[in-house]
């Protein structure tokens, strides 16, 4: 997990990024828990903070603007 103050001084477009990515592996972990097949439940956890890290971070920055 990062740190917040890593993710504020990403660029917009990083974020994104690391959003998009995030959430597909976000859907990825769903998969795996309905199925049966993961083993790191708390991943889902993690990632879902992650994302919820972002969104703040570019709600601060749109919020400066």
């Amino acid at each position: 997990m990062e740190k917040f103050k890593t993710i504020v001084a990403k660029s917009e477009q990083e974020l994104s990024e690391m959003e998009a990515q995030l959430r597909k592996e976000a859907l990825n972990l769903r998969f795996q828990q309905a199925s049966g097949a993961l083993k790191n439940t708390a991943r889902r956890r993690q990632v879902r903070r992650e994302i919820a890290k972002i969104k703040t971070a570019v709600a601060q920055k749109k919020a400066t603007k």
